[in-house]
């Protein structure tokens, strides 16, 4: 007897970048709402996400979709990628879609302002991070020095282990995205170890992209009609209120932005 005849694999599809694991659930649900709109209009998608690094799925050229950092796609995803759309985040100080960064410090820390930063420790999630790295470079620059002003960078890997970093002393400063920080001050007690000493400026948010070959009308109208779908208390727990139409040229000012930080203020980098 033969096997029956399957068809194609749908690429992968990802949403990892606030997807912590007391929100798994509303991710997932999400998800399904999501994918349900995608296979209405025709496109092939994974029945589950695919859990793992989404960096690693960034470019793969029948990724479904995946939510990618502003950064990474403005220096090196754009014009490769299909750019789907930004979510919009109940942010306070932001417009639909954009984000920023919250610069914390430990709570009994005596500075009351970034100017008394100098020379202290700051903790780094990743090197091309846009709110972990180039929105605090961006925002020390004017006070450098002879091209420096923080002292040395622990290049911790998440924004959960920056804020650690900080809470134990390694680090005396980090740049954490504001959802990351939004859903860690309700989900993580180390967080009233901590303060916000200042915000970045907005820029625009986490973009959604999709593979080259992607219907980007189609992958649109499902990821909006899925978020429209989705229970309310769904939309409260990820802090998610709908989707931002932003182009790539919204997000090549961030490349501009990095690479003018890095000429003012130099980091040396210790792995922790």
């Amino acid at each position: 007897m033969s096997d029956p005849v399957s068809g194609p694999v749908p690429g992968p599809a990802a949403l990892g970048m606030y997807d912590r694991a007391e929100l798994r659930s509303e991710t997932d649900t999400l998800w399904a709402a999501i994918r349900d709109a995608l296979r209405a209009d025709g496109v092939d998608a994974p029945e589950r996400l695919t859990c793992t690094d989404p960096e690693a799925l960034w470019e793969a050229p029948d990724l479904v979709l995946a939510q990618t950092c502003g950064l990474p796609y403005a220096l090196r995803l754009s014009g490769q990628v299909v750019l789907v759309g930004t979510p919009a985040y109940r942010i306070e100080g932001c417009g639909p879609g954009e984000y920023r960064s919250a610069l914390v410090v430990r709570a009994d820390d005596p500075a009351e302002d970034l100017s008394e930063m100098a020379g202290r420790a700051v903790a780094v999630n990743a090197v091309h991070s846009q709110s972990g790295h180039s929105a605090l470079r961006h925002a020390v620059a004017p006070l450098a020095k002879d091209g420096r002003f923080l002292g040395a960078a622990l290049l911790t890997r998440s924004h959960a282990a920056s804020i650690v970093a900080v809470a134990d002393g390694r680090a005396d400063l980090a740049a954490i995205d504001a959802v990351t920080w939004a859903l860690a001050e309700r989900h993580d007690p180390v967080t009233a170890r901590l303060r916000v000493l200042a915000w970045t400026e907005p820029t625009p948010g986490l973009p959604l992209i999709a593979g080259p070959d992607a219907d980007a009308a189609a992958t649109r109208r499902a990821v909006a009609a899925g978020i429209a779908a989705v229970p309310d208390a769904v939309r409260d727990a990820l802090m998610l209120d709908g989707l931002k139409g932003f182009g790539p040229a919204d997000y090549a000012p961030l490349a501009v932005r990095f690479r003018k930080a890095e000429a003012a203020s130099s980091l040396v980098f210790e792995a922790v």
